[in-house]
């Protein structure tokens, strides 16, 4: 989990929402524009988030995702997120070497996609209607775009797992447009991340994985598939992703960073 790191005054004035959706609640922390045009913006994305809800859905029988697991629909019959999210969950397929799937030996199931892509596809909507800054948590996954004010960075603090209530670390967006924070684990769910080699919950020394991206539909991605890999061969795969730093905590308490992490952190 993450939470955004809210700084002091000085900032410009912030438009906050907070719209429970997909099971989960995301959180909307907006600076700077014009103020119609953000709320409308706004407006528009959580629209967008219920939409995905109700296609992604794979608790109800009608979503086209579920209706496309049992084979009543074509992808072509399906609303067209449904192509772009399979697309985007092949492209995490093959470069995570199969550790993230959207079949786990089972169903047709893209969740650990969507969530990710989701927030990161509203908060860029926001940004694109003349916002400088904009703070997207989807239930603990951050995107963040622009700057929460003038020479001020956008902050998000990563929970420690082992010590509710503390932080492992605070990443800071210095120095950068977009930004983003996933973190994979069992501290809030529980063995929940599944081995798609077994498709039984992944046999792991970690107990979560905090991945630094620009884009947060990877970031999601990434952080589920290194948890899977466990802490050496994680570590090592993240490490090889351009652009990419993370955070590793095992049960044993032991933390391991990529070799850039160091630069984000403040």
């Amino acid at each position: 989990m993450a939470d955004t790191v809210t700084e002091p005054a000085q900032a410009p004035a912030a438009v906050r929402h907070a719209e429970e959706v997909m099971g989960t609640v995301f959180s909307f922390d907006v600076r700077g524009g014009e103020p119609a045009a953000v709320q409308a913006a706004l407006q528009e994305a959580v629209a967008g988030l219920h939409r995905i809800d109700e296609v992604f859905s794979t608790y109800r029988d009608g979503s086209d995702i579920s209706r496309l697991a049992r084979g009543e629909l074509s992808v072509e019959e399906c609303d067209p997120l449904v192509a772009e999210v399979l697309e985007l969950g092949a492209e995490a397929e093959r470069t995570s070497d199969g550790w993230f799937s959207m079949r786990y030996q089972g169903p047709l199931d893209p969740t650990g996609i969507v969530k990710g892509w989701a927030a990161e596809r509203a908060a860029r909507a926001v940004a694109a209607a003349g916002a400088s800054g904009v703070s997207v948590n989807g239930g603990g996954d951050v995107q963040l775009l622009g700057t929460p004010g003038a020479q001020r960075p956008w902050r998000v603090g990563v929970s420690d797992p082992l010590r509710p209530g503390g932080l492992a670390a605070v990443i800071s967006a210095a120095g950068t447009e977009e930004l983003a924070v996933a973190t994979s684990g069992t501290a809030e769910q529980g063995a929940h991340i599944l081995d798609p080699r077994t498709g039984h919950s992944a046999v792991t020394d970690l107990v979560a994985v905090t991945v630094v991206a620009p884009c947060l539909t990877w970031a999601d991605c990434w952080a589920t598939a290194a948890f899977a890999m466990g802490s050496r061969q994680g570590l090592r795969w993240l490490e090889s992703l351009p652009g990419v730093e993370a955070l590793l905590i095992t049960a044993g308490d032991e933390v391991r960073c990529t070799g850039g992490l160091a630069a984000r952190l403040g």
